[in-house]
Order: C-alpha cells, then sequence, then structure tokens
C-alpha cells in the first residue's frame, strides 16, 4: 500500500480552487483521497448528530439530555419513550434521510448539466410530484377520501414517486436533441414546471376547500407526524443508490472535460449521463413522496458542499451531509423558534430564495448571463 505526495488540481470558471488529492493504491486498485472533504464530511456529521440530539430535546414537552439518550438506548420512562421513540425520533431520522437524497440527488443533476442552478426542483421532479398528489387529493381519491389509513399512507406516497418520475422523464425527452445540453434541459425545465405549478393552482381552487387545505400541507414540505413508515423507504433507496452514484463518481468528474473528450477516454457517455441522472430523480421521487416538496435543499447543498471541500464539481457524500444538515435545522427552526409550527419546507424556502438570487447573479457575472 502506497501513497503518494497530495497534488492540488483545478480551475473553474477563471478561480483556482485547491483539491489536495493523495492516491490510496492497494494493488491495482486507487482511490483518491481528499483530506478536506474527510474533514468537512466528519465536522458535518458531528453537526448532524448535534441537531438531531436537539431535535429529540426540544419541543412542547422539553426532555432532559440524559432522558433523551437513555430512552433511544432503550430505556426511559413510558411517556418518554412515546414522545421521542414515537413522535421526534421518526421524524428526525426522516428529515436527516430526505436532505441526504436531496443534496446527492441535486449534485448529480448540477454535474450532469454543468449548470449550478439545475436541481430537481427544476427538472420537474417535485412538481409533477406535487400536480399527481394534489390531483389525487382533490379526486377522493385513495389519499384521504374515506380510505383506511394503510390506503392513506400509501396512496399519497406511491402518487409523488410516479408523479415525479413522469414529469422528470417529460423534461428529458423534450431537453433531448441528440444529446443533452445543459442549458436547454434547465430552460425546458423551467417551462415544464411553470406549466405544472399553474395546474397544481387550479386542481386546488377547483377542489374541495378542505382537501385543498390537505394538499396545501403536503406541497409546503412537511416532517408533521412522520414516522418509520417514511423513514424504512428512502432508507432503502439510500442503501440501494449511492453506492451506485459513487460508483459514477468517475463519469461525473469526466463530465467536466466536455462530452468530445468523455467519449475520447472510452465512456459511453448517453448510457452514463441516463443512468446517474435516473438514480438523482429516483432519490428525489422518494425523498419527496417521504416529506413533500422541500424547496431549494437539492439547489443549495452541492454549492454548499463544493465550497466547504474546496473541488471542481460538487461531491456526493459532502453534499449528503449537508442536505441532513439543512433540513434538520430547518425543521429544528420551524418546530422551536416560530410562534406556530411551520412546515420544513417554508424555512428552507425562505433561506433558499437569497442564495437562487446569489447564483443567478454570480452566473450572469461569471458567464455574461445564463
Amino acid at each position: 500500500m502506497t501513497a503518494a505526495r497530495p497534488v492540488t488540481a483545478t480551475r473553474e470558471h477563471g478561480s483556482v480552487r485547491l483539491a489536495h488529492q493523495r492516491p490510496l493504491r492497494i494493488g491495482r486498485a486507487s482511490w483518491l483521497l481528499r483530506p478536506r472533504g474527510l474533514v468537512v464530511t466528519v465536522t458535518g456529521f458531528a453537526l448532524l448528530l448535534l441537531l438531531i440530539a436537539l431535535n429529540l430535546r426540544l419541543g412542547d414537552i422539553p426532555m432532559d439530555l440524559a432522558e433523551v439518550v437513555r430512552t433511544v438506548l432503550g430505556g426511559g420512562t413510558g411517556g418518554g419513550r412515546l414522545v421521542i421513540m414515537e413522535l421526534r425520533l421518526p421524524r428526525a431520522l426522516t428529515g436527516a434521510l430526505v436532505g441526504a437524497a436531496l443534496g446527492i440527488s441535486g449534485a448529480i443533476t448540477q454535474a450532469i448539466a454543468r449548470n449550478p442552478l439545475a436541481s430537481p426542483d427544476i427538472l420537474g421532479v417535485t412538481s409533477g410530484a406535487s400536480v399527481t398528489v394534489v390531483a389525487l387529493t382533490v379526486a377522493g381519491g385513495a389519499a384521504y377520501g374515506g380510505a383506511s389509513g394503510t390506503l392513506a399512507s400509501v396512496g399519497i406516497p406511491v402518487a409523488a414517486l410516479v408523479g415525479g418520475l413522469a414529469g422528470a422523464l417529460l423534461v428529458y425527452g423534450l431537453a433531448w436533441r441528440r444529446g443533452l445540453d445543459g442549458y436547454r434541459l434547465v430552460l425546458v425545465g423551467v417551462g415544464i414546471v411553470a406549466v405544472f405549478t399553474n395546474l397544481k393552482y387550479w386542481l386546488l381552487t377547483a377542489g374541495d376547500v378542505n382537501d385543498a387545505t390537505r394538499a396545501m400541507v403536503w406541497i409546503s414540505g412537511s416532517l408533521h407526524a412522520r414516522g418509520f413508515e417514511h423513514v424504512v423507504p428512502v432508507a432503502a433507496a439510500l442503501a440501494v443508490l449511492v453506492p451506485v452514484t459513487l460508483l459514477g463518481t468517475r463519469v461525473l468528474g469526466a463530465l467536466r472535460l466536455g462530452d468530445d473528450t468523455v467519449r475520447g477516454l472510452g465512456v459511453r457517455l448517453d448510457l452514463a449521463r441516463a443512468s446517474l441522472l435516473l438514480a438523482g430523480v429516483l432519490l428525489a421521487s422518494v425523498a419527496t413522496a417521504a416529506a413533500g416538496p422541500i424547496a431549494f435543499v437539492a439547489l443549495a447543498s452541492p454549492q454548499i458542499a463544493l465550497r466547504l471541500a474546496g473541488v471542481a464539481q460538487p461531491p456526493l457524500v459532502v453534499s449528503a451531509v449537508t442536505g441532513a444538515v439543512l433540513v434538520t435545522g430547518a425543521d429544528l427552526v420551524a418546530r422551536t423558534l416560530t410562534p406556530v409550527e411551520l412546515p420544513v419546507g417554508v424555512v428552507t424556502a425562505v433561506l433558499g430564495a437569497p442564495y437562487l438570487i446569489y447564483l443567478l447573479v454570480r452566473a450572469r457575472r461569471t458567464k455574461g448571463g445564463i
């Protein structure tokens, strides 16, 4: 096993980004170790654990930290176990997993589109999911219309998953012109999102006011009343899709060099790009099905992770940790620092809108426009 001297590397948009890389070789296998990225990941994970602990401790019924630890480890009183294990822990875990899924999905989308403004929010995933859920709710289907609890819990996630996939496929199909151009993908996505948004609001005005109220809570992005039935699907999706995306890291790195260069390296570009984009869409769809469309997390997390890690493109693992921290922290703010409990999507939207403006201004300055 040998380790070479670290090298610094990359230039992007006219500015140099230091990316200390230490090749680690074991036999014929090799990996690039980035100490800064590792430090950021460990620090972010520690911050995530702290936020989860605060989510378990704070609320309408304050809990002592020692009692929280005892309860999580299997002890505690009956009332404490109800509050922590049945109400707060599933909610905190759902938020962390949803944030991680959105962070990875945004990193994949931005790397493929080579555009910091690309995200599942713009590519039709969340808006497609919202339209199908609102249509199902207004139609009085399995979601709320007198159905059993099981049907209610299954109807919305399935509708969101199907709608998210359908929206993404529609955007991809319309953007395809003998290849996939990043800016065309974003522009088509913006147009489709506008159509879906107007369709969603038309359905809300056409439906019953009670159904519209229930639908509005979901489409705002909410972790209220999340249970372990929401934790398991997102955890399973991450367990299956994260290894797939990590194996495609080489392709994502090569995409920065341009399509012709990637093909010259022997990569089947269209197949690799479609496979990675499908993985990103699935992650975003599962996350949206679990918690609704939580705005701006998939957009902001990769760009924050990129700057923290000091690399040339959004790193997948750091983006996942950043997304988990953003959603968990936003949910803590929504539960404890506002007069009434807000949907977590409202908090992320308030924080994310100025960041989107910043990205637009920065893109205009560096490229002369979008």
